[in-house]
């Protein structure tokens, strides 16, 4: 009998190091399953999308997909092929996973929670302070909406106010209708930003060990950073690069500045397990438990592409 598929549908597919990893996880957790790459070009035609759906809804083979970069258009483009959506799918009008289920196809957005557990495991305990630190969050895509969305809706301590940049006016209006459905006492902004000069001055504003995330892809889909190299980050400050292959800039920029500022600088492996794990375990129906998780991780670093 053939293996079962397992969709991955991205940008770059083949330089992802989960192409080596997948096949390992699945042997560790006794799955039959190959990890097949779909690759579409960012703000793909609606007709682009669409198809990519219809093959993953339609191919008996195919149990489940995970996307990066196209969550929000591939939705949209597609919602009528879905059959039913999650909570989070439905909050955040984005779709990181799909499963399939006796015929019908199921929409998860499983980000806001793979989003909050890589930050539990970058932010100390009572670092918020009760709002007395912000979040700087470059980029409003779907990365910025998960991670918006988790923070808002967990229990523990959270930030005074999320700021949100990005050069296209149409990402922030969705964004700022997503976060008016929430009950959350997060102060949110939106800022339209034409450059990196923009972004600057936005991080100039940020107080001591606030959070700056760099959500816009550049650094890994493109070239570039949202901050220019002169950009100073805020003292004791968290700076979290999304991106965990490719140039980084952004997280180039923070690591020159980390000794003389007192920064935590973190890519975004850790993110990227998270939303791997959780999806395997929607797709395949089972449980990846805390000494399962360690020990992907485990076979993950080996095989993380420099």
């Amino acid at each position: 009998m053939r293996k079962s598929k397992f969709v991955f549908v991205g940008v770059s597919t083949a330089g992802s190091s989960i192409m080596k990893i997948f096949p390992q996880w699945t042997t560790l957790l006794g799955l039959d399953a190959v990890i097949v790459g779909c690759d579409l070009p960012l703000r793909s035609a609606k007709k682009t999308y669409r198809r990519a759906l219809r093959e993953i809804r339609d191919d008996p083979r195919v149990v489940g997909a995970l996307v990066t970069a196209h969550k929000i258009d591939l939705l949209r483009a597609g919602r009528d092929l879905i059959d039913e959506l999650d909570e989070h799918a439905a909050l955040c009008d984005e779709a990181s996973c799909f499963a399939k289920r006796n015929g019908r196809l199921h929409a998860f957005a499983k980000d806001p929670i793979a989003s909050v557990a890589a930050l539990d495991g970058f932010v100390e305990p009572g670092h918020w302070r009760q709002g007395e630190r912000d979040v700087l969050c470059l980029g409003a895509g779907g990365a910025a909406v998960a991670i918006s969305v988790g923070m808002a809706q967990r229990a523990a301590g959270h930030p005074r106010r999320f700021v949100l940049a990005d050069i296209v006016p149409e990402r922030l209006e969705s964004i700022r209708r997503i976060h008016g459905k929430l009950d959350t006492r997060i102060q949110f902004e939106y800022h339209l930003s034409q450059d990196e000069g923009d972004n600057d001055a936005l991080l100039a504003e940020l107080p001591a060990a606030s959070l700056v995330i760099n959500a816009t892809g550049l650094g890994k889909d493109k070239p570039g950073s949202p901050l220019s190299q002169d950009a100073l980050f805020p003292r004791e400050g968290l700076i979290w690069e999304l991106n965990y292959r490719g140039r980084r800039d952004f997280m180039r920029f923070a690591q020159a500045q980390a000794g003389a500022r007192d920064l935590k600088v973190a890519d975004g492996w850790d993110y990227f397990l998270h939303g791997w794990t959780k999806a395997m375990a929607e797709v395949f129906q089972i449980e990846i438990k805390h000494g399962s998780f360690a020990q992907m991780a485990e076979v993950a670093a080996a095989n993380r592409a420099p």
